[in-house]
């Protein structure tokens, strides 16, 4: 059986050019607890969360600083992937608290900016 791996790779990486970016494509840094960063976006997405925990850095081991219910609309300022999850930190218009949540909680997915772990909040 002849391989075709030569002709495969191009259309792979045209395939690749035109998928917005995903989980693995993401920032890779995780946020540690207590790590906050400015708003990388720019616009209020207004998003909504059914009580998902809104945590002090993109890990369940960090602490919780509030929680996003449905009602509540979460301005994104940006995300990382920390394990398989990727997180978003937004701050909850509905509150005024930051924190960081799951991107798989959110109404939208998250916002798909990376962080800039170099500006601290």
């Amino acid at each position: 059986m002849k391989r075709r791996t030569a002709a495969v790779l191009p259309v792979i990486a045209t395939v690749a050019a035109c998928i917005p970016m995903t989980l693995a494509t993401r920032a890779t840094a995780s946020a540690a607890c207590g790590k906050g960063v400015s708003d990388k976006d720019g616009s209020p997405w207004n998003a909504t969360a059914d009580g998902a925990d809104e945590r002090s850095g993109s890990s369940t081991d960090c602490a919780i600083n509030g929680i996003a219910c449905s009602p509540h609309k979460l301005d994104h300022h940006c995300c990382t992937v920390a394990g398989n999850c990727a997180w978003t930190q937004l701050r909850n218009n509905s509150t005024g608290v930051y924190g960081w949540v799951r991107d798989d909680l959110l109404s939208d997915y998250g916002n798909g900016v990376p962080c800039d772990f170099w500006h601290r909040k």
